[in-house]
């Protein structure tokens, strides 16, 4: 291949896949951050400035015969059918990017295929994509909203007799919101502080098969997924994650058993299952398991969406973040701060959608029998989503500290936070598995008690990458908070986090807040 019009993020990530080098190895090889290495493989079009042009002609150039064969093949190969640039890096990722490969090998050994089959199969679907199809089917996704998400789940799901319903809750007279939540009456209005002696769910030493049933049509949806995402550019990591293995929720406490699986295994299943439904309601399909077959194979009821032990139940922690704010001469009196996020449309889980902030994954950083703990979560997504710590970001980069959440690595906000125990409360409001998904979500709300955070710290308050934009609302506004409520651009698991949040801020936020009753029920 000619370098003569220079390197682009597409052909340096062809070099570092050549060189077979993680992102941070091929950083320190080249003397450079590993943000940049990380940028390329997002910007693929990208013209580095001529210093890194210099530093990778060098690296090419000292690189052994074998790298050069292998950069030269990568380059080579020819483009598939896609638009603006997305073949080459579609396809060197399906060569060399190690999260695709360990997706592939977990398709391959779960669909009982030869080894490379996956990689067969992945390649074809990617050949025979239409990109604008698949924006134009995003359009389409986007116009079902979260009131049809819980209608549709509603007549499928039907009722149960074990005294579990969908959460759902009136905010005034006016309003009412309906979720896809599946929750007790022993899960809600819970006042759990997120600490050790509250906080208990534990490690167990051995995780069951997490096996989920594949046959043909299942393990080829699986393996379109991966197409879609190579093509649309999709971040995906396989990182370690958390799975649900058992569960004992009361008031002021929390406890049970998780277990560790794979993320790849987890995008590649359940998280298949709210495309699905989304198709068939743009479709205007009956809500049938004739119609939604992966959800038949993989939650076909409600004995099997409680039955955690026995399917992968993976998911996370979300709050209600209200920030006290003094008095101001524009605003008016001292309230709370609340944030709500847009998710990106990159993010696997709530794209496009409303949600409150932080939210994540419940996975571990390096410690995996400390960080199973929910604020451990809790405390790790603040710090990246809210305070822009990027190193703790495992969709850039891997983990190389022992403690990335040592104090003497915390973002400036966080240490002012946690060097006084008045300055942050943080506790869990409620506990849900989502119908959507079959996801545990720990419904949560972090309240900044000292009003000098924000005007010490309110400028350096910002969202990542998961993130398109931030709304703030008052915790005085009862107009606007009511018609956020009704909002469908809310992802369920959000609304139920909002709900719950606002129930828990009404009785603890004093002067500070002004919100009518918010009374929940169960459907």
């Amino acid at each position: 291949m000619s370098l003569h019009e220079g390197w682009t993020g597409r052909t340096a990530s062809a070099l570092q896949a050549a060189m077979r080098l993680t992102n941070e190895a091929f950083a320190e090889h080249l003397g450079i951050a590993v943000r940049t290495v990380a940028g390329w493989h997002q910007k693929p079009d990208l013209k580095p400035k001529s210093e890194m042009q210099q530093l990778l002609d060098t690296a090419h150039d000292q690189a052994d015969p074998a790298v050069k064969t292998r950069f030269a093949a990568l380059t080579a190969e020819p483009k598939l059918d896609l638009p603006d640039g997305a073949a080459a890096d579609a396809e060197l990722r399906l060569s060399s990017d190690p999260n695709i490969v360990a997706a592939l090998d977990w398709l391959d050994q779960h669909a009982g295929w030869e080894p490379g089959t996956a990689r067969r199969e992945v390649a074809a679907r990617l050949v025979r994509l239409d990109v604008r199809a698949l924006q134009d089917r995003g359009v389409r996704r986007g116009r079902v909203d979260q009131r049809d998400t819980a209608g549709a789940l509603a007549e499928y799901y039907g009722t149960t007799t074990s005294g579990h319903g969908r959460y759902a809750a009136r905010f005034g007279s006016n309003t009412r919101a309906s979720t896809t939540v599946l929750t007790h009456p022993d899960w809600l209005d819970l006042d759990c502080p997120l600490i050790p002696s509250h906080d208990r769910l534990k490690l167990s030493a051995v995780t069951s098969d997490d096996h989920q049933p594949m046959d043909e049509q299942s393990a080829g949806r699986a393996a379109q997924r991966l197409a879609e995402s190579l093509a649309l550019g999709h971040r995906m990591v396989n990182m370690p994650l958390y799975r649900l293995l058992d569960v004992s929720i009361g008031k002021h406490a929390l406890e049970g058993s998780i277990g560790v699986t794979n993320f790849v295994g987890y995008v590649v299943t359940m998280d298949l299952l709210e495309g699905e439904l989304v198709d068939a309601l743009t479709a205007d399909q009956p809500i049938t398991p004739d119609s939604l077959p992966l959800r038949n194979a993989y939650l076909p009821d409600l004995p099997s969406v409680l039955d955690v032990a026995d399917r992968m139940c993976a998911g996370g922690a979300l709050a209600l973040t209200a920030i006290a704010r003094p008095a101001d001469p524009y605003r008016g009196e001292a309230d709370y701060l609340l944030l709500v996020q847009e998710r990106s449309g990159h993010v696997i889980n709530a794209a496009r959608r409303l949600a409150v902030i932080p939210k994540g994954f419940h996975q571990p950083l390096t410690d995996f029998r400390a960080d199973a703990q929910v604020g451990a979560t809790l405390r790790r997504e603040m710090e990246e989503e809210l305070f822009g710590r990027e190193d703790i970001d495992n969709t850039v980069g891997e983990q190389r500290h022992a403690d990335p959440m040592h104090p003497s690595r915390l973002s400036e906000p966080m240490r002012w936070l946690m060097a006084a125990p008045d300055r942050l409360r943080m506790e869990c409001t409620g506990f849900g598995l989502n119908l959507v998904s079959g996801n545990f979500e720990f419904a949560s709300l972090i309240v900044i008690e000292d009003e000098e955070f924000w005007t010490r710290f309110g400028g350096e308050v910002r969202a990542n990458w998961e993130a398109s934009n931030l709304r703030q609302f008052s915790s005085l506004d009862t107009e606007q908070i009511e018609a956020l409520v009704n909002d469908v651009a809310w992802s369920n698991e959000g609304l139920f986090a909002l709900l719950q949040g606002l129930r828990r801020l009404r009785d603890i936020g004093g002067s500070r807040v002004s919100l009518p009753t918010i009374e929940w029920e169960t459907e």
